[in-house]
């Protein structure tokens, strides 16, 4: 079983997806990170041909505070799809200026992200 959400009702990979992406609509990166796992693995879209990959909240938090600093960006999900504990999406992400498409792969344990893989159209 899921761990329980905010209203006491377990959570779905999707659920817990659901609320990082709000927290990053809202460029609230604490709450991002609370919803993180004190080891996720991030893997950025740059530099290719593999990005750069950065583990545990410190790293996070570094690779992640750019965008939440720019309340002028955002991501917009295009599509989502559910697989048990892995979850992907097709965003968009807008700031002044530009855009760029992309599709991330998460995976989700004991109501946490543990794992956002990042890929672009390019």
């Amino acid at each position: 079983m899921s761990p329980a959400g905010p209203a006491g009702v377990a959570e779905t990979a999707a659920d817990v997806v659901g609320r990082f992406n709000a927290a990053w609509t809202a460029h609230d990166l604490t709450a991002a990170l609370a919803l993180t796992s004190k080891d996720c693995v991030f893997e950025a879209t740059s530099p290719a041909p593999d990005g750069e990959r950065h583990v545990g909240r410190a790293a996070l938090r570094a690779a992640w505070k750019p965008i939440f600093d720019d309340t002028a960006s955002r991501f917009t999900v295009e599509d989502t799809f559910t697989a048990g504990s892995r979850v992907v999406q097709r965003w968009r992400y807008d700031w002044a200026g530009g855009h760029v498409r992309g599709i991330d792969v998460f995976s989700v344990q004991n109501g946490q992200v543990t794992e956002k893989l990042a890929y672009v159209k390019g």
